[in-house]
């Protein structure tokens, strides 16, 4: 960014994709919404486009750019109108094999990121589980050595894509947590063929975005040669964290261009509607809520985009990146709750689609971490109050 807008070159990126955007409008949305079918025409559009390997290095077949870029991009598809199922359609290609990019060996990564890139490759991402939850030191999946490899045995939940995924990307314990010094240590990083006679993935009935699916997933004795392991053993924590403030850039950004996406709708509206032979935009008790959400919408942007600018220029921006994320998710979905009052009675019939934005909003206020885990951090690291847990 160039102080606080976005150069030539980042401008074009989101017109870009914006113009690809074009041909996937409301309808097509609101059909993968009802059906659950997977948006493949778009993915395979964003595929072609080049988008899926927007951040990996040029040496693999990506584009090398940013993670600002990245944001840039992944927010104009929800702003669109795809919102997160969009979005989450493309989500784990974007940064998801960051780890391996960054500690794989360079016959992984010559072997395996432009598979990724290309489509040619699906992947998953086996972090969180049903008792340990954001408590990832406390993760049960097992990594077992043999004479040549592992086997991995456990359980995952809320893993996205695993039901059209051909690789996985798993955290599993490779010694035991009471045999560790921090608890932190003995956790490792694989890449996996996702072998569905070792796993089973049960998809969870859920409130929105139904066609991007999220699953309970069963590993069961799943045999991988020793060179499935990333980077050093024991060490897969610490490869975690890395991607930790980029996903939540994303996932701020994006909740950003989804409220953006449902304040549009919302003053069109506003606008056109008229009642009591005035539009209803014309009434104060309707306008107000809509300029409020812009202000909160553009004051979360900012944030959001400093953590990125930090992160690129090789800076620490934790403390940036989870407040971006917060007040990208609670921007998002009180301007997606605007958009449903402002449409009274009409924001719950799904042909104006804001009742779909609503749902999805809740996402980014869920994951990829609470916002009460978010105060924690906040608090403790950044104004300096003692751990509350």
């Amino acid at each position: 960014m160039n102080g606080f807008w976005f150069t030539d070159e980042q401008q074009a990126i989101r017109d870009s994709v914006f113009r690809l955007c074009e041909d996937f409008d409301a309808e097509y949305w609101r059909r993968t919404d009802e059906t659950g079918d997977f948006p493949e025409a778009f993915v395979a559009a964003m595929a072609a486009g080049g988008w899926l390997g927007a951040a990996m290095p040029v040496e693999l077949g990506g584009s090398g750019l940013g993670l600002t870029e990245a944001a840039i991009a992944m927010q104009a598809v929800a702003e669109s109108g795809a919102g997160f199922s969009g979005a989450s359609a493309l989500h784990l290609n974007i940064f998801g094999p960051m780890p391996l990019a960054r500690f794989g060996t360079e016959e992984q990564k010559q072997r395996l990121i432009p598979r990724l890139i290309s489509g040619e490759d699906r992947m998953c991402f086996g972090v969180t589980e049903p008792d340990a939850g954001l408590d990832t030191t406390s993760l049960t999946t097992r990594a077992v050595r043999t004479n040549d490899g592992y086997v991995i045995s456990g359980r995952k939940m809320w893993t996205s894509m695993a039901q059209r995924a051909t690789k996985m990307l798993i955290v599993a314990r490779t010694t035991p947590k009471a045999e560790v010094k921090k608890p932190t240590d003995g956790i490792s990083l694989f890449y996996v063929d996702f072998d569905r006679e070792r796993i089973q993935a049960r998809p969870i009935p859920k409130m929105g975005r139904k066609a991007i699916e999220s699953n309970a997933v069963f590993i069961d004795d799943l045999h991988v040669p020793a060179d499935a392991l990333v980077g050093e053993e024991g060490r897969g924590f610490y490869y975690l964290l890395e991607g930790l403030n980029p996903e939540r850039v994303l996932i701020g950004a994006e909740a950003v261009g989804l409220g953006r996406a449902a304040l549009k709708r919302a003053t069109t509206y506003a606008r056109e509607r008229v009642v009591f032979g005035r539009p209803i935009g014309q009434n104060q008790g309707i306008a107000h809520p809509l300029a409020r959400c812009w202000a909160d919408l553009e004051a979360a942007n900012l944030m959001i985009f400093k953590a990125a600018a930090l992160y690129d220029a090789g800076r620490e921006c934790g403390a940036e990146a989870n407040a971006g994320k917060y007040l990208g998710g609670e921007a998002g979905f009180n301007a997606c709750e605007a958009a449903i009052l402002t449409h009274g009675g009409m924001g719950y019939a799904k042909e104006y689609d804001v009742e779909r934005y609503l749902r999805e909003s809740m996402i980014a206020r869920i994951a990829p971490v609470s916002r009460e885990m978010i105060f924690n951090y906040l608090a403790e690291r950044v104004l300096g109050l003692p751990k509350s847990y």
